[in-house]
């Protein structure tokens, strides 16, 4: 069945930023996600998974309207696979691109957790380990339809949540957060637990992450496409928030490869 037989977009979405592959196929308000092992093994993982939930979803790769991937800020290995797969995919296709904020995604991952509890105006701050004893941090707002970035992505030592949002004059600083931060780093970033004893409703817990997954994935890429916000297969491309590291000649050709024969054995 050709997506233009129909009156709802097909969009696949994927993020490799983090140690784990999530990824999405939404077909209106259906959503066929998975969460497999990443990191190193991204690359070898990632266009078999996402032709199991073509497979899984009953469609062809020529149904698919749009990519949308994470980029970033994340792990540089992983944002070049997240990158590469997109253009290559989007290239092969004729289709054109959605880029994801996947602190963003995180934020999602969380209101999706409890929906109910989100006010208009809301913040929310998220907060990523990025190795190196360094943060990813950003913070969004909820306008009650979608959020919007109230703090834009940025590198921050582990030294700073502390400096930041230490209590004053005994009255705690209200504060809402996910993300692996804390569960990566339990002591330095004690401040967080805190701040609130456990963490606001709708958002998860330090021994339970919000992460960047399939189902919040679907929803930002549903949003930007509505909006309009396609770009261009060859403007696929990561938010480093650390100095860039460009991809390999040998990961294009892998990569080249690697989705000729995904397209042409599906």
């Amino acid at each position: 069945m050709s997506s233009s037989d129909s009156a709802v977009p097909v969009l696949l979405a994927l993020d490799t930023a983090t140690d784990r592959i999530h990824a999405a196929l939404s077909v209106g308000g259906q959503v066929h996600a998975l969460d497999l092992p990443g990191g190193a093994q991204a690359s070898a993982s990632l266009l078999p998974a996402l032709n199991g939930l073509l497979a899984e979803a009953g469609r062809v790769w020529a149904d698919v309207d749009a990519i949308a991937f994470g980029r970033g800020p994340g792990a540089f290995t992983g944002l070049r696979t997240a990158c590469s797969v997109t253009q290559g995919l989007a290239l092969a296709l004729n289709k054109p691109v959605i880029a994801l904020d996947t602190l963003m995604a995180v934020a999602e991952h969380a209101r999706l957790g409890s929906p109910a509890s989100w006010a208009e105006g809301d913040i929310l701050w998220v907060l990523q380990d990025a190795r190196m004893d360094e943060l990813y941090v950003a913070a969004y707002r909820w306008d009650g339809h979608e959020w919007q970035q109230h703090q834009a992505p940025a590198l921050w030592a582990l030294s700073e949540p502390a400096s930041r949002w230490a209590t004053l004059g005994g009255q705690q600083v209200p504060l809402r957060w996910a993300g692996n931060a804390l569960k990566a780093y339990p002591e330095q970033l004690s401040v967080l637990g805190e701040l609130s004893a456990a963490p606001a409703a709708g958002v998860a817990s330090a021994a339970d992450p919000a992460v960047p997954g399939g189902a919040a994935l679907a929803a930002l890429a549903q949003r930007a496409w509505q909006r309009g916000q396609t770009l261009d297969a060859a403007l696929a491309l990561p938010l480093y928030v650390r100095d860039k590291v460009a991809q390999t000649t040998a990961e294009r050709v892998a990569v080249k490869a690697a989705i000729s024969g995904a397209i042409s054995g599906a």
